[in-house]
């Protein structure tokens, strides 16, 4: 006797499993303006690359005889697959079916996501789309009381933790997102979500109204305006087609776990490239804003300079790009923004940047144009010297190796944090340093004389212009305060050199990363 019985059913459950909700469900998804997510895994993944983990996972009903009669497939689509021919642990909600909120083996295929990545060190992609926990439990409004987990079952947050130590993480919220998944979708080195068709919330507008009395919509609550400024996603995208995109670019610079280290690509763009607009980039006027972007793409390996957060502590810019092939990171201050000072916020963006540079290896370049903490009271009240601090630290515990180009100003304790240990300093001719900005130096040293003047507007401008006009580039790179003091189109080729020479130290620091208290 053969098996014939027992084959046609698992082929059976493997059809079904690919309806996941049915054709009506994945028409309505299409009119929403969003893919499924077996959609979503081949459009990102390389065509053919995906192999799927539990394939029939989910809830089956046979008749006396045996044949499947019924058949719900697990609500969360989890595999391995290739992405530009590296290896990647992928997964997400199947909103089709149940909106997202997880079915029983959908639930227990979702808390395998991170175990798989874990398992292989490999980078793990989520599309979260859905809620968490229901009231009712995964198994529906018929189910028996909820019974939990058993006390010696390993809290689920551990390994969220640990795959974040190993490999890196992105998640793309591609639709409503709430509760637990919103949690698992911060948990990530890379964040994002689409403009128009996903929002991001603790808690939806039921709940939110039944707590708090506020009457809101998905939108007002976690739609993307939000989030674009509250630093819960780094990026914002049009469509799902710019997500898979922004994926692809953002794990091009990244090793596969902490055990390798990033691809170094070829390089077509001239090591020696001298580009001339950076003579006059930075401007003579010292109130003038400039484009720290375009300063960045000058320098950088051209179309290299990906940023990230950039909605979130404005003042600093930070993002990936490569230099003569090797990946960096990237970090400016945004003179746009608060003179480019350092805000609450910014200090929070750049501690978590270089805490992600360094988990993987990432060589940092830092264009410093700082002219101190914020000041003032909205500042006092969002404690931003102890998130500078923490920015601070942050910098002094990486190993990675770092440059520091100071292109004007270095003023006060939040320049100490755009300096890593044992880094490499150079400097433009625009570069002025001290313990404070001219104008607040004057304003404190020469307070009683300004006041007493007959105009002290002009007084004021008069002594700040004084001081202006001695300010000079030569004597801190004569004394060897710096390692060199550049012509501002030699920028790029002194910083190709810089990498070349480290490049070869990063193999010592392969693996894991641990750090002490921060402030």
């Amino acid at each position: 006797m053969s098996w014939k019985s027992e084959i046609e059913g698992i082929e059976e459950r493997r059809r079904r499993a690919l309806e996941m909700g049915g054709a009506e469900a994945v028409a309505k998804q299409h009119e929403r303006g969003r893919l499924s997510v077996r959609e979503r895994i081949d459009q990102l993944s390389d065509p053919g690359s995906f192999h799927e983990q539990g394939p029939i996972a989910g809830h089956g009903e046979v008749d006396e005889d045996g044949r499947l009669t019924d058949f719900s497939p697990a609500n969360y689509v989890l595999g391995t697959a290739h992405l530009d021919g590296r290896p990647v642990v992928m997964g997400g909600e199947d909103f089709t079916q149940r909106g997202g909120s997880p079915s029983p083996a959908g639930l227990r295929k979702s808390v395998y996501s991170e175990t798989l990545a874990l398992q292989y060190r490999l980078p793990l992609i989520r599309f979260l789309e859905g809620g968490g926990g229901s009231v009712t439990g995964s198994r529906g409004k018929g189910a028996p009381r909820p019974m939990g987990d058993p006390v010696f079952a390993a809290p689920r947050f551990r390994s969220i933790m640990q795959v974040m130590a190993t490999a890196p993480v992105v998640s793309a919220a591609l639709g409503a997102v709430a509760g637990f998944p919103a949690a698992r979708l911060v948990a990530s080195h890379f964040s994002l979500m689409t403009r128009h068709t996903s929002q991001i919330l603790i808690g939806g507008p039921a709940v939110v109204a039944r707590a708090t009395g506020e009457d809101l919509t998905k939108d007002e609550l976690g739609g993307a305006k939000l989030h674009a400024r509250s630093g819960v996603v780094d990026n914002v995208v049009e469509d799902e087609e710019e997500a898979f995109e922004a994926i692809r670019r953002f794990l091009s610079y990244l090793p596969t776990n902490v055990w390798e280290l990033p691809p170094v690509g070829a390089c077509d763009d001239d090591v020696d490239r001298r580009e001339e607009a950076l003579a006059e980039i930075i401007p003579r006027e010292r109130r003038r804003v400039y484009n720290a972007r375009k300063l960045v793409g000058h320098i950088v390996d051209r179309d290299s300079f990906f940023e990230m957060t950039p909605g979130f502590g404005r003042s600093q810019v930070t993002g990936l790009a490569r230099l003569d092939g090797h990946p960096v990171g990237i970090w400016a201050n945004d003179t746009r923004f608060y003179a480019g000072a350092m805000t609450a916020n910014a200090a929070q963006k750049v501690r978590r940047f270089v805490d992600f540079c360094d988990t993987f290896h990432l060589p940092i370049v830092a264009f410093v144009d700082e002219p101190g903490f914020m000041i003032g009271s909205e500042a006092e009240r969002a404690g931003t010297i102890r998130h500078g601090a923490a920015a601070l630290f942050a910098v002094q515990q990486s190993s990675v190796p770092m440059v520091s180009v100071i292109v004007r100003k270095a003023y006060g304790v939040a320049a100490a944090a755009h300096f890593g240990p044992e880094g490499t300093v150079f400097a433009w001719p625009s570069a002025e340093a001290g313990a404070l900005p001219i104008e607040g130096g004057v304003a404190v040293a020469f307070r009683r004389e300004i006041e007493a003047a007959e105009d002290p507007v002009a007084r004021r401008t008069e002594l700040e212009e004084q001081f202006a006009a001695k300010r000079s580039p030569y004597p801190r790179a004569e004394a060897f305060g710096v390692h060199d003091l550049l012509d501002p189109r030699e920028t790029r080729p002194a910083l190709c050199q810089w990498i070349r020479l480290c490049a070869p130290g990063l193999e010592a620091l392969r693996g894991p990363r641990q750090y002490s208290l921060r402030p």
